[in-house]
Parts: C-alpha cells; sequence; structure tokens
C-alpha cells in the first residue's frame, strides 16, 4: 500500500524520457472521453482565480474507474516570473485512487499541461484537419509551440513551418527543432503573414488580461485548421463567424464558466461529439475549421494515466 512516506513523483526528466508519442496521447484522450460516455470517467469545469496583479490561478479535476484513479492538476501563472529566472508557467497534478481516496502519485504539471494541450490539439486535428497538411504557422514560439510542432509532426507531412513571436530566444528555439525535423522555418514579419497559406495554425500567445486582439481568421485559408490554445485572446472574435466548423474542449465547462471564449452560435460542438461521431469535424475539403478550448480536465486525467501506467511498467 502507497502511504505518504512513499508517494511517488514523477518528474519533467521521467515523464519525459517514458517514449509516450503522440498517438499514445490521442488514444489515451479518446478511451477517457468514451469511458466519460458510458459514466465510468466525469469531469468538473476548471476553477479559476484572477487576482488583480495579472496572476492566474487554476484547478482541474477529473476521475475515471477504469483504472480507478483521480486527477487534480493545479496551475499558477505568474507574469513576473521570467524576473526571477522562473518559467511564466507553473503546476503540479495530484494523483488519488478514485475508489479509495488514498494517494497513488505526484506528477511535475508543466510537463503534463504542455503535451496535454498539444494531445488536445492533435486528437481534435485528426478529425478537423486535412490529412495533406504540409505548412503550420506558429503565432507564439513558447512551450506550446514546441509541443505542438513535435505533435503535428506526428501527424502530418510538415515541410515547413512560419513563426511570429516576441522573444528572439524562443524564436530561435523553435527554429532550432524545426532544423531537427528537417522542416524549413520562416520567420515572418506579422500574424498575416504567417497565417496567410498556411494548412494549419496554431496560436499559443501567453495570457494577459489586456490584450488587443491581432489576429483574423479572414486570413485563414480554404482547407485550413487552426488549433486556438491561448483563449482564443488574440482573435477577433467576431471573424469566426466566417469559419466552417468550431469545436471547443467540452460544452458543459463552457456553459458554467461566465466568460465565454465565444459566441455560442458560433460552436458545432466539443472534442467529445467528435470522438464519438455526433457531428464530423470536416464536410469539404475547402473547409476552414477551427479547435477553440480553454483546457479539458479530461485531458489531464489521460496523459496522468498513461504516463503513471507508463512508469509503473518500467519499475
Amino acid at each position: 500500500m502507497i502511504t505518504n512516506e512513499t508517494i511517488p513523483f514523477l518528474s519533467n526528466n521521467l515523464l519525459s524520457n517514458l517514449g509516450i508519442n503522440t498517438n499514445d496521447v490521442i488514444h489515451s484522450i479518446e478511451t477517457l472521453l468514451l469511458n466519460a460516455q458510458n459514466q465510468t470517467a466525469w469531469s468538473a469545469p476548471k476553477a479559476v482565480i484572477l487576482p488583480d496583479d495579472g496572476r492566474y490561478m487554476m484547478a482541474a479535476l477529473a476521475a475515471t474507474d477504469n483504472p480507478s484513479l483521480l486527477a487534480v492538476k493545479t496551475v499558477v501563472l505568474n507574469p513576473r516570473n521570467p524576473e526571477k529566472g522562473l518559467p511564466q508557467i507553473n503546476g503540479l497534478v495530484t494523483m488519488l485512487d478514485s475508489s479509495s481516496g488514498l494517494p497513488v502519485a505526484i506528477l511535475d504539471g508543466n510537463w503534463i499541461t504542455a503535451v496535454r494541450t498539444a494531445g488536445l490539439s492533435a486528437t481534435a486535428a485528426k478529425y478537423m484537419a486535412r490529412k495533406d497538411s504540409s505548412v503550420a504557422a506558429f503565432i507564439g514560439c513558447g512551450v506550446q509551440a514546441k509541443s505542438h510542432l513535435k505533435a503535428f509532426s506526428d501527424l502530418f507531412p510538415l515541410k515547413e513551418i512560419r513563426l511570429i513571436g516576441r522573444g528572439q530566444p524562443n524564436i530561435n528555439s523553435l527554429c532550432d527543432e524545426a532544423e531537427k525535423l528537417s522542416l524549413s522555418a520562416v520567420v515572418c514579419r506579422s500574424g498575416e503573414e504567417a497565417v496567410t497559406g498556411a494548412d494549419l495554425v496554431v496560436s499559443s500567445v501567453t495570457y494577459s488580461p489586456n490584450f488587443v486582439p491581432f489576429l483574423d481568421a479572414n486570413w485563414l485559408k480554404p482547407g485550413s485548421f487552426a488549433a486556438i490554445t491561448d483563449l482564443a485572446a488574440p482573435w477577433k472574435k467576431e471573424s469566426f463567424a466566417l469559419l466552417d466548423q468550431i469545436a471547443i474542449d467540452d460544452l458543459e465547462q463552457e456553459a458554467a464558466l461566465p466568460n465565454k471564449l465565444l459566441s455560442p452560435e458560433f460552436v458545432t460542438g466539443d472534442l467529445s461529439g467528435l470522438v464519438t461521431r455526433q457531428f464530423k469535424g470536416r464536410n469539404r475539403d475547402n473547409d476552414r475549421n477551427a479547435f477553440i478550448f480553454r483546457g479539458h480536465a479530461m485531458g489531464d486525467l489521460a496523459l496522468s494515466v498513461l504516463a503513471y501506467q507508463r512508469a509503473s511498467m518500467g519499475k
């Protein structure tokens, strides 16, 4: 039996070396969403605290009885962290047995957030993006850009990436990652230059309470797919009316939260609806589709379960 003295901590380094790939993550997310349909998995809308000093505090809860595990992820985003040499976002995942409530493991929340966010995008892209997508645009060049580059390079025959970001070190680092994948990298001068003509678009601009939108869905070409991970803050919301299909991560969560990602009439369905075939992610080759999401606790649980089981197998 696990006791308070023996709770394992799965560090970023350990998690990074488990050999988990994009298809593993997609399969785990799909399995948990199907479990939710069968009433053997559950999630709650995330809880958010927004202090006046610009911090973003969040907690997400999900559980399944197959296997018997529960995960709570807590995250703090502090825009002043870089001044202290720290990442802007830090977090932790606590896992319990969903039957007994006994502690099971603690996981590095930064790794979980990075990989599960790209995994949610990849799951949506499996249904909503064209299979022949070869040009990807990245609006923002931080952790999520790198995670999405890896995930999308696993799924699509990428040849080129376009990127725009605010920090030269992040721009250089993303270019280096593209080079490792034998992809050409084009640093753009504007969001319009990056988005225009791209098959895939990933926006992962860091949260800010006073953000001025600068991206327009009019720039998305026919047949493209956008993964919008940043609460859609950089996007002109009215331009979403031009898109053919928009999925969000969880309709129930969205209904429970006061500040909506976008106008509800623009939303076709959610990730569960895609996985269970309640609606088609792509109806025509020239459809312009998007996945706009906050982050789904079921994604955190899916990746945490996968990582915990993989780590346990290695013992």
